[in-house]
């Protein structure tokens, strides 16, 4: 259905009254007509005797119902019909034609040419003005749909703008590359809306400890963006209160108290958090509701970094659980969402974690990113760019 061009000009149709153009070289029917609609209140009669300038009255008026004499001098009143209808302001008025003979052959012309009804004149004053009520109704409901349409487009645009202002505020916060002697970094974000629920960090905590972090909040949008941007923040900025952060359990803790799902409009997160000692080379970390990180050692060793407990917010009284680990030198740390590796694939199977894991694990077949192949291969396997759930994944080199 194609949607009749609006003309910005125009007032709005809400309240309008009933405009009727009557167009008909006999001034006395001008007058019989004006006659009829005299005591309806809520009608607006004009009218003009001379064809020539009835396009440009009804541009300024903007009727919602038109009269129109099909025999006038000068020009014929087919023509005159098909001028309205090529005129895109008032291409959609409804035109009432008016004519002194009852010709099956008229009619089919002048609704052939674009006219919505057809008249031998006069007819009765109750007829007509029936008619015109039901013409101009179905013409402002038209006209109020349309404008809601252009009010709803404009709405969607501004929101469309504004959550692409928020995605790149989201973007923005994520943290820089880094290419240190001892830690290089890489990583992708792929949120699967405009807002997306997944965040992530790194930072030194001081010169020997350096923390790692990935969050995943359930569901989309911008409440779940608040969310890992408010979780991210304190994570960042060190600010929850009286907190370690060198010790993963304490950070944990602090999270789920400060995040409890009925506080945050029943969103909750999972999250994995690590924090690596680089004189000692031990990698402490935590988890909850979270994959396990995956660290590849030089040796071709795979470790599985997990520890289990619910997602954070879930339950005011949680344990959480510490593990750690040493990192050899040289060794790769992955650590990702899930929404990454849970895909399915062409074939219609559901990938599992130990086949991204084997992924991981695979040479990089140029020189770059490893995390850039890692999704084109993720991408290849599902057969499609978009993905049904947020995408991050980082990747710290350790040496």
């Amino acid at each position: 259905m194609n949607i009749p061009s609006i003309d910005s000009s125009r007032r709005s149709f809400a309240d309008h009254k009933i405009v009727v153009l009557l167009i008909d070289d006999q001034r006395i029917i001008g007058e019989a007509v004006k006659r009829m609609l005299m005591a309806e209140t809520d009608i607006e009669y004009h009218y003009t005797c001379d064809p020539n300038e009835a396009l440009s009255m009804a541009l300024k008026l903007q009727p919602t119902v038109i009269l129109q004499d099909l025999v006038m001098p000068d020009i014929d009143g087919i023509t005159l019909v098909r001028a309205f209808r090529s005129e895109v302001n008032t291409s959609q008025v409804p035109m009432i034609v008016l004519s002194s003979k009852e010709e099956p052959a008229t009619k089919a012309e002048a609704f052939s040419a674009g006219a919505n009804d057809y008249l031998v004149k006069l007819p009765d004053a109750v007829e007509l003005i029936a008619r015109i009520r039901y013409h101009s109704a179905a013409y402002t409901r038209l006209l109020e749909r349309d404008e809601a349409f252009v009010a709803l487009e404009e709405s969607q645009k501004a929101l469309a703008s504004e959550l692409h202002e928020a995605a790149d505020y989201v973007r923005s916060l994520l943290p820089e590359l880094m290419t240190g002697p001892d830690i290089h970094t890489a990583w992708i974000f792929k949120p699967c809306s405009s807002l997306g629920g997944d965040a992530f960090g790194y930072y030194a905590i001081d010169e020997d400890h350096f923390a790692i972090f990935l969050l995943d909040v359930c569901n989309h949008g911008v409440g779940s963006a608040l969310l890992s941007v408010s979780a991210m923040n304190a994570l960042m900025g060190q600010t929850l209160v009286n907190v370690n952060f060198r010790e993963p359990i304490a950070v944990m803790d602090s999270l789920n108290s400060v995040f409890l799902m009925e506080k945050h409009n029943n969103l909750y997160f999972t999250i994995w958090y690590g924090v690596w000692q680089k004189s000692t080379r031990i990698l402490r970390y935590s988890s909850g509701g979270h994959p396990p990180a995956i660290l590849l050692t030089p040796d071709g060793g795979v470790e599985s970094l997990r520890c289990r407990a619910m997602p954070i917010g879930t339950l005011a009284e949680m344990t959480f659980e510490v593990a750690q680990t040493e990192i050899p030198p040289g060794s790769t740390l992955y650590v990702f969402s899930d929404g990454v590796y849970e895909i399915q694939k062409t074939s219609g199977q559901e990938m599992e974690l130990d086949e991204f894991i084997s992924i991981l694990k695979a040479p990089e077949r140029q020189a770059g990113r490893k995390v850039d192949e890692v999704l084109e291969t993720m991408v290849e396997l599902q057969g499609r760019s978009h993905f049904d759930d947020d995408v991050s994944l980082m990747e710290l080199k350790l040496a």
